[in-house]
């Protein structure tokens, strides 16, 4: 039987890959970076600047799940990047080994048993929540059913204090022409169902306070998706001196991190109610203004802690009459890339850049209160870099990591 590559962007690296031996056999390119639960065997392996995730299942399921990917990453939704299928594997004896699918490794990423063995404590849980329930509610406006959503089916990156999540398995997801309300009720059942367990899975390895009541974080799931999906969804009336209401939604929606693109606007036989619904709703409203503005492409909840420091940059200096993306292209060249450069190479793998710069802005506040007057930002920085990036664990795989056996 002929090995059988099948990739979007073909790295020439993955032939001298060990295809004729099994993946849980694997030791060399093997990478020793955290994985999540999983029902088949997964190996996250680097080659040369590449990170991939190696997962041995059936064929035709491989294929599907590849094909569906891609499909995700065309609609610009958040999950994790197919990169190819490998089928026609034999062992040295002969025997028939399973179809590898494989993934980019989506860097600073970690799934949710790592993000509580780094520390993460109850108090984060509602952020958590609050990052599935956006995946799960974008997902669904395209049309996704999930059919198992989990906690172990997401990856988390760290997104100005909170998270964002990325869909990681989507072997049993499909791509509706249109999702009914039974179907992502479904979802959200499920959602409960694996959530509650993973959480008690949770408490009973000691990872998560006991005191924490699993049921109720449940419950905080499905009323924030449920209160999401409305105000993404839901029609709402009023008289025609109320026009303002118009605006004041899509404002909502805007601070929420989501830009609509289409309005259904219906007035009534006297014109003098007037009815909206909005149609198209799309997340990275904050995200998209910041790459705009300066090229920096980074989670929406950083692009808009970014936003709102290239805003005091302005008022500080005083540039209100200047152009804005003059004023946020300052900002870039004297204090974000500086900051940046300033970043040991031994802590690069530590968060990524954006993240960095939120956990920079929260220092230099704390430092200025303690002190009792504004700390110069890029000692604030020095100051950080040395007593609290250093001290960080890697959550992304550098240039330099050493390659590891798992």
């Amino acid at each position: 039987m002929a090995l059988r590559i099948v990739a979007n962007r073909p790295d020439p690296a993955l032939l001298g890959l060990p295809w004729s031996t099994p993946l849980e056999e694997w030791t060399e390119h093997v990478v020793p970076l955290p994985r999540g639960l999983s029902r088949h065997v997964v190996r996250i392996i680097r080659l040369g600047d590449n990170t991939y995730a190696v997962k041995e299942t059936v064929e035709e399921i491989a294929f599907r799940e590849y094909r569906l990917l891609r499909d995700l990453q065309r609609l610009g939704l958040p999950a994790v990047r197919a990169q190819g299928v490998v089928t026609g594997r034999v062992d040295e004896q002969g025997e028939e080994l399973p179809a590898a699918l494989l993934t980019q490794h989506l860097q600073f990423s970690l799934p949710y048993r790592s993000l509580f063995s780094h520390g993460l404590s109850a108090d984060n849980l509602p952020s958590l929540v609050d990052a599935m329930v956006v995946l799960l509610v974008r997902l669904h406006l395209a049309d996704f059913f999930w059919g198992d959503v989990s906690l172990s089916n997401v990856l988390f990156r760290r997104s100005a204090g909170g998270f964002a999540a990325y869909l990681v398995d989507a072997e049993t997801g499909e791509l509706k022409t249109s999702l009914s309300d039974h179907m992502r009720e479904y979802d959200l059942t499920i959602a409960t169902e694996n959530v509650f367990a993973e959480l008690l899975d949770l408490q009973a390895s000691d990872s998560l306070d006991h005191e924490v009541q699993a049921h109720e974080i449940v419950d905080m799931l499905v009323a924030r998706y449920r209160a999401l999906w409305d105000e993404l969804t839901a029609a709402e009336e009023f008289s025609t001196g109320e026009m303002w209401r118009i605006e004041q939604r899509v404002e909502r929606l805007n601070d929420l991190g989501f830009d609509v693109d289409e309005l259904d606007i219906v007035t009534d036989w006297d014109g003098h109610r007037i009815r909206i619904q909005p149609k198209v709703v799309e997340l990275g409203h904050h995200r998209r203004e910041l790459q705009a503005l300066t090229g920096l492409d980074v989670e929406d909840a950083q692009a808009r802690r970014l936003l709102n420091d290239i805003a005091s940059f302005t008022a500080h200096h005083d540039l209100g009459r200047e152009d804005r993306s003059l004023v946020a292209n300052k900002w870039l060249t004297q204090i974000y890339e500086p900051i940046m450069a300033m970043i040991p190479p031994e802590a690069r793998g530590k968060l990524e850049p954006a993240e960095i710069y939120h956990e920079l802005l929260a220092h230099r506040w704390y430092l200025s209160e303690a002190a009792g007057h504004e700390v110069d930002f890029f000692d604030s920085a020095r100051d950080y870099m040395e007593n609290v990036l250093m001290h960080k664990p890697d959550e992304a795989v550098t240039a330099d990591e050493d390659q590891g056996e798992e």
